[in-house]
């Protein structure tokens, strides 16, 4: 019987191949495990160019469904419309409880704006030149150069790597520019490697804890914590180099956690 900790919802990834490293594929599929099953897999580009190659490769590998869009005028990208109007369409159906964007193009905001509309999660999953308007349409948007700095361990598995104590929906938020992007043909960094704390993050983190609720000691819920994070920006721990909230929280050293009866609580301290 499922439970709790085994999501069976059914996820739509649709993929813009000339926006989207493959590298990153594993680990993303990995990431939408949190979500629920991906039964549907789709890839659109214009498969007459050889820059997209390593997507055809990926498509036999993963079983995805390759979408060709021809490029009918230059400078026009037609693939972006095709994907939305797909999205739209499995939207409509009802059959598809969340999906997972990997483009790092700012078009797709109104289609992620759209979706959450309807109260479906969306996973944006980009690099780190994103535009900030994707970013913060999406539930949560992911950089996959931060994915992939895990040195693959993100795609050894197909299961989630989230904690009983703070579930990954409640991680933190976007990596603030000026971190190299993955380019489609390099091969990913296999060094895992935490971006600083900047006050972005700090000031995130200290107007969460001070609306949370908190105890005679001071301290509040890390689970609560991180939700009311969440509701500000799209987030995610792995962008930082963590893969738990509580991980993070711990590194920054104007928060404390106390642990008790298998619950993770934090106390500002600075």
């Amino acid at each position: 019987m499922p439970t709790d900790d085994t999501p069976t919802r059914n996820i739509a990834l649709l993929i813009d191949a000339d926006n989207a490293s493959w590298h990153a594929l594993d680990p993303v599929l990995t990431v939408l495990a949190e979500l629920g099953t991906v039964n549907i897999r789709r890839v659109y580009g214009n498969w007459s160019k050889p820059g997209l190659k390593g997507w055809r490769d990926m498509s036999v590998k993963h079983g995805i469904e390759p979408q060709q869009q021809f490029d009918l005028t230059k400078g026009k990208n037609a693939t972006d419309m095709k994907m939305t109007i797909d999205a739209m369409d499995l939207l409509f159906r009802g059959r598809v409880e969340g999906f997972g964007i990997m483009s790092s193009d700012s078009d797709f905001m109104p289609l992620a704006t759209r979706i959450r509309q309807d109260g479906l999660p969306v996973y944006g999953f980009g690099n780190a030149k994103t535009p900030q308007g994707f970013r913060q349409a999406c539930s949560r948007f992911i950089d996959v150069a931060a994915l992939l700095s895990d040195g693959g361990e993100a795609g050894a598995s197909t299961t989630p790597t989230a904690s009983a104590e703070v579930p990954l929906t409640e991680a933190l938020p976007p990596a603030i520019s000026g971190r190299t992007p993955v380019a489609a043909a390099a091969s990913p960094p296999t060094r895992k490697t935490k971006a600083p704390v900047d006050q972005e993050l700090l000031k995130l983190l200290v107007d969460a804890y001070d609306a949370s609720k908190r105890d005679e000691k001071g301290y509040v819920s890390l689970s609560a914590m991180g939700q009311l994070a969440a509701n500000r920006s799209s987030f995610d721990v792995r962008n930082y180099g963590y893969k738990r909230l509580s991980d993070l929280v711990e590194s920054v050293p104007n928060f404390q956690i106390e642990r008790r009866d298998g619950r993770a609580l934090v106390k500002r301290v600075r």
